[in-house]
């Protein structure tokens, strides 16, 4: 079930489908399969093997999930970095993971620069012209790898509640087993299927999103990273025959208005949306507007692979609030303090237990500890279960704000503002947002009070 040899697989049973189309590219998996042995041919000159690790600082392209391949071909543990981190944090996940090699876009150069120079031993392959050269000079002879289903195939890095982000390690089995939970449950066969990938590949709701096409055969058309427009969206989905596609309760607000105005031809069989909560009049209105089409609401965080629990649009309204039930071989529990079952309706801690629960935390054994405490992986969020399952979010362990489906940890922006000079003190707190949800907004207790600093400032210094 090693994520290489999933390619490979499906590039010898259906080598002339199209794979993935980013922009103007577009590639079958036969070529998209070669190329990948090529490079990885190509890296393992330079050094990388099985268990080393792969960080790639990249925006959406199908290089990067070449590159992603490649690494998982030799057995080496691929780090998707965040393009939007400074880099003192892209210094932090690279030093931390013990990263090896660095694959990053031109334009992310001066970042990588400035986080690579404290790391004397890490090679940096810069996408396009050095990325091509490799594939060129790589052998085309198959690689014989022996990649356990059980190794560490991902190292996605978390926000940190104490401002330190933590590396879940995620297995091959982990990430095979979320696939086959997610084709089971929407009932995804692949070969004639088409995925429209909106989210951002360093996510692993990105990630997880195209592997049930890969394993299927169907096409995974990638949105290079950018700012998100409606109006293109709709001309994708129609233009590209999508049978599959995953937004966030804003981005469907838009979708939604540009297809009633419009009344494009759609292929659409499933559509889902996740990482923040979707307002229910929203939901309402993707029912309405895409009648017939098979509506999911998906629910999970990084540790689990992502997903544990999904709701169907027909109980959106039944059950206004819910996450839904645990998804298929993801087993939950509402457990308090102690360990113990909380009775139905009270509120407790949800744990879980599956083969999509994540390793653990990478070098960080006191971390591990607690979230695994009595055999389960404790999520941080705070639920209560209804009489027929269904679950609802009452609240995070954590001190955590969801903006724009982005998880933002209160602590890290905290230390920051902490650090301005002008700055005695400062909370953050999350306020309501019409288009993002939620945001955060900071009380500052300036250091004197006579010349309190001003907004602009202390947005610039965040900034840096």
């Amino acid at each position: 079930m090693s994520h290489g040899e999933q390619l490979a697989r499906i590039a010898r049973k259906y080598p002339d489908r199209t794979a993935f189309v980013c922009g103007p590219r577009r590639a079958t998996f036969a070529e998209v399969d070669r190329r990948v042995t090529r490079l990885a041919r190509s890296l393992a000159e330079r050094g990388v093997g099985a268990g080393d690790r792969m960080a790639l600082l990249m925006g959406n392209s199908i290089e990067m999930i070449e590159a992603m391949f490649s690494g998982w071909r030799l057995g080496a543990v691929v780090v998707p970095v965040n393009f939007r981190l400074v880099a003192d944090e892209v210094a932090f996940i690279l030093a931390d993971c013990g990263a090896t090699a660095l694959v990053v876009d031109a334009s992310l150069v001066p970042v990588a620069e400035a986080a690579g120079g404290r790391l004397p031993a890490l090679t940096t392959i810069i996408a396009g012209g050095e990325l091509e050269d490799l594939v060129a000079a790589g052998g085309d002879d198959p690689l014989d790898t022996d990649v356990a289903d059980g190794d560490p195939a991902l190292i996605l890095y978390t926000s940190g509640t104490t401002g330190r982000p933590k590396g879940a390690v995620l297995s091959h089995l982990n990430l095979a087993m979320s696939t086959l939970n997610s084709m089971i449950t929407q009932g995804i066969s692949g070969y004639d299927d088409v995925w429209y990938g909106n989210l951002p590949l360093f996510h692993v709701g990105g990630l997880s999103g195209i592997l049930p096409y890969v394993i299927g055969g169907g096409c995974s058309v990638i949105l290079p990273s950018g700012g998100f427009d409606a109006a293109r969206a709709v001309d994708d989905l129609a233009r590209h025959g999508v049978t599959g596609c995953v937004f966030v309760g804003m981005q469907w607000d838009e979708i939604c208005d540009q297809i009633v105005a419009r009344r494009p031809q759609l292929s659409l069989r499933r559509a889902s949306w996740g990482a923040a909560n979707t307002p229910v009049h929203v939901l309402e209105k993707v029912q309405a507007t895409l009648p017939g089409v098979a509506l999911f609401s998906f629910f999970g965080q990084t540790e689990m692979s992502p997903v544990t629990c999904v709701l169907h649009a027909d109980d959106a309204e039944r059950k206004r609030g819910s996450v839904g039930r645990p998804i298929v071989n993801v087993e939950a529990r509402l457990v308090d303090d102690d360990g113990a079952d909380v009775a139905v309706g009270s509120v407790g801690e949800i744990v879980y237990r599956g083969p999509t629960v994540m390793q653990g935390y990478w070098n960080m054994p006191e971390a591990n500890e607690q979230a695994f405490a009595g055999g389960w992986f404790h999520s941080g969020d705070l639920c209560r279960m209804d009489d027929e399952g269904y679950l609802y979010v009452v609240d995070r362990k954590t001190d955590m704000i969801i903006s724009g489906a982005e998880n933002i940890y209160c602590p890290e922006v905290e230390a920051v503002l902490g650090s301005h000079p002008a700055v005695a003190d400062v909370a953050l707190i999350g306020v309501a947002h019409p288009t993002w949800g939620e945001t955060p907004r900071a009380v500052v207790v300036a250091a004197d009070p006579g010349r309190p600093p001003e907004e602009a400032e202390l947005i610039a210094w965040c900034r840096e």
